[in-house]
């Protein structure tokens, strides 16, 4: 009975990945899907008169919805900081500061922007941010001589390294593995310093060889609102990622001393209305991916559960790494199951599949650890990602090149983070 269930399982997951990659089915949905129909399977009651017994309406759909409550809270903060940052003119006015110091040569721009962007990430993040920012440095860097395809990418590269530092994501890996803040803080540097260094000779590499084309850009120009603000003002960014790395600050905390900072340094004139407008407009901004957490939480708390537990642990006892290389191999070789919402994705399966490995007793600090390096290769190449659509369709490229151009690079740096970090974990 119990191989027909499991097996009755990863029928379910097989085939709501390939729904998902082949786009019949959309993540916000399948998620919850496979949280019921895994619960099926398993044989949970539905509903029960029993108020002890673990059932699917109370616990799977009615406290599953509530599980990722700090992440969801967190990214709804992040997006309202990074719309009170586009509404006062800091984002625009970086981005300005930051062509103006680098010219019109094509590597030093690139590498600026690549610098610059990576903070207002940090900052802030989410499809909103991506096209506020993209829509200034995009055409600029065309403008310098580079290809659309390397514009877009130099973006996307500045997203993926902006996350592993944003304060707003950080509370997924808190929800998801129940670990500390400080924990999931101290070993961001071992995720975003291998991105950073392969970022870097992405770049360089590209522009040098592949990137050069015709200054030209078909697409009028934007127009700009705001103007420039205070160079103090400049700072705000970053207010936020020093509270909680530096002085371990709670998330919203350190989200809302910075929204404050940044209305003090830039004395805008209606900075009541600033706010207010701002909030409903992050939350409409991250709305999608806040459905999303709400998926992920069912998801959790299905595979979570007792029965489920029961079914898949043989099968996910294999798969726990024991020393460094093994660590290294099962989740670098493994990296690419990243994208395409698969299985080591945390804004898909993944969150489901590493708490499985965690109560089958792998250290949830190298869980934590393997599943943000493997996330660098979803937030990077990922087709099915919202961002990574919006640049190709921006840039009138494919989004499927965007993947072949990135995949390698990005699963190398993910390597080398597993690396360095089995010396700490192992």
């Amino acid at each position: 009975m119990a191989t027909a269930q499991l097996i009755g399982i990863l029928v379910v997951f097989a085939v709501m990945v390939g729904l998902m990659m082949t786009r019949k089915v959309p993540t916000i949905l399948a998620l919850p899907i496979m949280a019921i129909a895994i619960s099926f399977i398993a044989g949970i009651a539905f509903m029960s008169k029993d108020p002890e017994q673990f059932t699917i309406v109370k616990d799977v759909l009615e406290a599953g919805s509530m599980r990722m409550s700090t992440a969801i809270s967190g990214l709804i903060f992040g997006s309202l900081f990074g719309k009170v940052l586009s509404k006062i003119g800091v984002t625009e006015t970086i981005i300005k500061k930051a062509a103006e110091m680098a010219g019109d040569k094509a590597l030093p721009i690139s590498l600026s922007f690549l610098v610059v962007c990576s903070v207002i990430f940090a900052a802030s993040n989410g499809l909103g941010m991506v096209i506020l920012v993209g829509t200034i440095i995009i055409p600029i860097m065309i403008s310098a001589g580079l290809s659309p395809m390397i514009s877009g990418i130099i973006l996307l590269l500045a997203n993926g390294i902006g996350v592993t530092f944003s304060v707003s994501t950080l509370a997924v890996y808190i929800d998801v593995l129940g670990l500390p803040l400080e924990t999931v803080t101290s070993y961001s540097w071992m995720i975003g310093l291998p991105l950073i260094v392969v970022s870097l000779l992405m770049v360089v590499y590209y522009v040098k060889f592949q990137g050069k084309r015709r200054k030209a850009w078909a697409m009028p120009a934007k127009k700009r609102n705001g103007g420039q603000v205070r160079s103090i003002a400049l700072i705000s960014p970053i207010i936020p990622v020093v509270l909680v790395f530096a002085f371990k600050v709670p998330l919203v905390a350190s989200i809302i001393i910075g929204i404050a900072a940044a209305l003090i340094l830039s004395t805008p004139k209606n900075p009541i209305h600033v706010v207010s407008s701002a909030f409903v407009e992050g939350i409409q901004d991250v709305a999608g991916a806040a459905g999303l957490m709400i998926g992920i939480g069912m998801l959790l708390n299905a595979v979570m559960s007792t029965e489920v537990s029961a079914i898949l642990q043989p099968a996910i006892s294999m798969m726990i790494p024991h020393n460094q290389l093994t660590f290294i191999l099962v989740f670098g070789l493994l990296s690419p199951l990243a994208i395409y919402r698969g299985p080591l994705n945390v804004w898909g399966l993944g969150s489901g599949i590493i708490s499985l490995l965690v109560a089958g007793g792998m250290n949830p600090v190298a869980a934590m650890v393997a599943l943000r390096l493997d996330s660098n290769v979803q937030a990077v190449c990922d087709p099915t990602n919202s961002h990574n659509v919006w640049v190709s369709d921006f840039t009138k490229t494919d989004v499927n090149e965007v993947l072949k151009k990135t995949i390698v690079w990005i699963t190398l740096s993910t390597v080398v983070g597993l690396f360095i970090s089995s010396f700490f974990l192992y």
